[in-house]
C-alpha cells in the first residue's frame, strides 16, 4: 500500500488527526525502513531519425536475433538473421552460442563480403546492436558507422517496424525449429537448407510471385580491407575519447560511451553554451556547458 493510501485510510480513521503531507509521510517510512526505494532502470534511448527507405537491393537491410531455444543436447542456440529489405532475400542465418559482439561480427563481414555494404541497417533495441548508452551506441554499431552503414533503431514494442524481417522469423522458426535438431551442427545444416529455399524457391507476393534470388544483386560499395579515417569538418572542434570514455572540455571530464574508447567525436557550436556532439554522421546529443553535462537530442 502506498503512502498516499495508508493517509486516505489514516484520515478516515481519525479525522481530527493532522496528518503529514505524502511528501512528508514518504519520508517517514524511508527513515525507518518500511519502503524501498523504486530501482531505475535504464532504457536505450530512442532512435529518432528517419527510416532509409529501400529502393534498391542491398540499400537496408534488417537484422535480428530470433528468440534462443535449447537444442537436443541441452545447449542454447541463439539464430542471428541478416535480411535484404527490398528483395526479401535472407543473407545469413546463422546458430550462435551467444549473441556477443565478437560472434556477430564475424557474421556481418560474412555478409558484407558476400553482398557489398548496405546503406543502413535497421535492429530492435537489444544486445549487441544497442546499448543504454549515450545514442544507443554498442560497439557493434560504432563499428557499422565506421563502414559508413547508419544504424537505425525500431521503437521499442513495435516490431512491425521491422515486419518483412519478422514474418520471415515466424516461417523460419515453423521450418527448423519446431522441434530443433540435436545439436548446432545439425541446426545449422537446418538454417542453410532453409535458406536457400527460402531465396531461390519460396515465392512471394510483393515480387509478383518470384523468389528473392530474382531481385537481389549486390551493393555497389564494397568491404574495405581497411576501416576508414572519421573525417569531420574544419570548423569542427575534435576531441579523443579516452579509456575512461570521457573526453577533456575546458578543463573539465565529460562522460561520453564506453562504445566510443578510442574514437574521435566532432563538437559544434550551436549557441553560447550548446555544442552539437556527433561521432562521424551520427548524431549523440548536446553538450551543455552550463552544467557541463550531455543533453539528449
Amino acid at each position: 500500500m502506498g503512502v498516499k493510501k495508508i493517509l486516505a485510510r489514516l484520515k478516515l480513521d481519525q479525522p481530527e488527526t493532522c496528518w503529514p503531507a505524502a511528501s512528508t509521510g514518504s519520508e517517514i517510512l524511508k527513515r525507518y525502513g518500511l519502503v524501498s526505494s523504486k530501482k531505475y532502470r535504464r532504457h536505450t534511448p530512442p532512435y529518432t531519425a528517419p527510416f532509409l527507405g529501400c529502393d534498391m537491393p542491398n540499400m537496408t537491410w534488417s537484422a535480428d536475433y530470433k528468440v534462443q531455444f535449447r537444442l537436443g543436447n541441452g545447449r542454447l542456440c541463439y539464430p542471428l538473421t541478416i535480411s535484404d529489405n527490398y528483395s526479401r532475400y535472407l543473407l545469413d542465418c546463422h546458430g550462435l552460442a551467444h549473441p556477443r559482439f565478437d560472434q556477430t561480427k564475424p557474421r556481418f563481414e560474412w555478409a558484407f563480403r558476400n553482398y557489398g555494404l548496405p546503406q543502413a541497417i535497421r535492429t530492435d533495441n537489444g544486445f549487441p546492436f544497442a546499448s543504454t548508452g549515450l545514442g544507443g551506441l554498442s560497439r557493434l554499431s560504432v563499428w557499422l558507422i565506421q563502414l559508413g552503414i547508419r544504424p537505425e533503431r525500431i521503437l521499442s514494442g513495435c516490431p512491425e517496424q521491422n515486419g518483412r524481417h519478422e514474418r520471415m522469423h515466424k516461417t523460419l522458426k515453423e521450418a527448423v525449429a519446431s522441434p530443433p535438431k540435436q545439436n548446432m551442427v545439425e541446426q545449422q545444416k537446418a538454417f542453410n537448407q532453409f535458406r536457400a529455399e527460402y531465396n531461390d524457391e519460396r515465392p512471394h507476393e510483393a515480387l509478383d510471385q518470384k523468389p528473392p534470388a530474382s531481385a537481389n544483386y549486390p551493393s555497389p560499395r564494397t568491404f574495405p580491407k581497411k576501416l576508414p579515417a572519421v573525417d569531420y569538418a574544419s570548423n569542427a572542434t575534435v576531441r579523443f575519447v579516452r579509456t575512461n570514455g570521457e573526453i577533456k572540455w575546458k578543463g573539465n571530464k565529460i562522460y561520453l560511451s564506453g562504445a566510443l574508447i578510442g574514437q574521435y567525436v566532432a563538437l559544434t557550436q550551436t549557441d553560447n553554451y550548446l555544442w552539437k556532439v556527433n561521432y562521424s554522421f551520427y548524431p549523440l546529443g548536446f553538450l551543455d556547458e552550463v552544467t557541463m553535462r550531455m543533453r539528449k537530442y
